[in-house]
């Protein structure tokens, strides 16, 4: 075994994984990839027939024995591979017959990314129509008692003797403060859907420019936004005011985390776009797109969270009330485009997609 090892060696150089079967289908050998991607160790893959390592292995054994019968010289197809106990793999896998009759099969597996991505946003949109309906459930079911309950608490100020006024106004004006807090939150869970979607011509530009004066008024040191346009971008049509709200909750999240860098000046907020071409969102493909970036130099979101962050009242701040991203969200998808992110310390990119004429 050594000697495959020192033989295969330039392989681990390689970011795609390599595996390479004997006659039995007994695997020989795994490259530093392969070990990444079937989360195990080559010690421990040596020896196993490939078809074990999965529940639908038997496909991948068809494939085999017809490559060590030279029915092809190389093979390329796309394969879910699904594991006990773990996510299953969206693989491009490429079989390669061998000249050589002890070892005669060599698989190369590379991570199938496009079709992950559409997983993730078919996901996101389940996820997100979900949300609206609670949301949407959850509010009314809400609403409907505020009412009678601010109301008794003003019927109960009314009808309290002016003795006990002074000393149990207070109480009354807790209740009826609350249920106007509450109001306030339906209010806004609620205004996706009852503002009517008002259609115009949009240049993206005066959309970033708008919520940079906006920015800059609320916080207008220690903070930096940088302007990196693609002035090439065409306008589209659609809801100005909608993309302004969702821009500027993403940008306004960006500001807060911001804080400690305000306070050493070295704050940045980088809005940035670009034309993408030939997009798939929501399994339709378009052939330009609107890419929009907000990259903030913030301490990143935190991990535990990130997997959650457009769901509807989940914040990662203080006080926050968890909703900005989740009407960003729904009023990009209004546009039949979508939020992505990606976060670590120091860089969070918030990517806007939109189809483009």
């Amino acid at each position: 075994m050594k000697t495959t090892r020192n033989t295969f060696d330039g392989l681990d150089l390689l970011s795609s994984a390599v595996i390479i079967l004997d006659a039995e289908s007994r695997i020989t050998y795994a490259n530093a990839a392969a070990e990444n991607l079937f989360e195990s160790s080559a010690k421990a893959l040596v020896g196993h027939k490939l078809e074990e390592l999965f529940l639908n292995g038997s496909h991948l054994s068809e494939i085999f024995h017809e490559a060590v019968q030279h029915r092809f010289a190389d093979k390329r197809l796309d394969l879910t591979l699904e594991r006990a106990g773990r996510e299953s793999l969206q693989v491009h896998v490429i079989v390669t017959a061998l000249d050589n009759p002890v070892t005669p099969v060599l698989i190369e597996l590379r991570e199938n990314v496009q079709q992950l991505k559409l997983d993730r946003e078919e996901r996101l949109l389940d996820q997100s129509q979900a949300n609206k309906e609670l949301i949407r459930n959850l509010a009314h079911e809400i609403k409907n008692p505020l009412g009678g309950i601010r109301g008794a608490a003003q019927l109960l100020e009314f009808e309290l003797p002016e003795r006990q006024l002074k000393e149990l106004r207070e109480y009354t004006q807790v209740i009826i403060k609350e249920a106007d807090r509450l109001q306030t939150l339906v209010d806004r869970l609620l205004a996706p859907h009852r503002r009517p979607h008002i259609v115009g011509d949009v240049n993206i530009h005066e959309v970033c420019e708008r919520v940079r004066s906006l920015i800059m008024a609320e916080f207008p040191t220690g903070l930096t936004i940088r302007r990196d346009y693609d002035l090439s971008v065409p306008e589209f049509r659609g809801d100005k005011e909608q993309l302004i709200q969702a821009v500027l909750n993403i940008t306004h999240n960006a500001a807060q985390a911001l804080s400690d860098r305000m306070k050493a000046g070295d704050a940045l907020i980088t809005l940035q776009t670009r034309v993408a071409r030939q997009v798939t969102l929501a399994k339709i493909r378009y052939r330009l797109a609107l890419d929009l970036h907000i990259i903030d130099n913030g301490p990143g979101i935190p991990p535990d969270i990130q997997d959650r962050i457009f769901y509807p009242l989940v914040s990662g701040r203080e006080g926050g009330s968890g909703l900005g991203l989740t009407l960003a969200q729904t009023f990009v998808q209004q546009h039949m485009g979508v939020i992505e992110c990606e976060s670590r310390p120091g860089c969070t990119d918030f990517r806007i997609l939109i189809p483009l004429p």
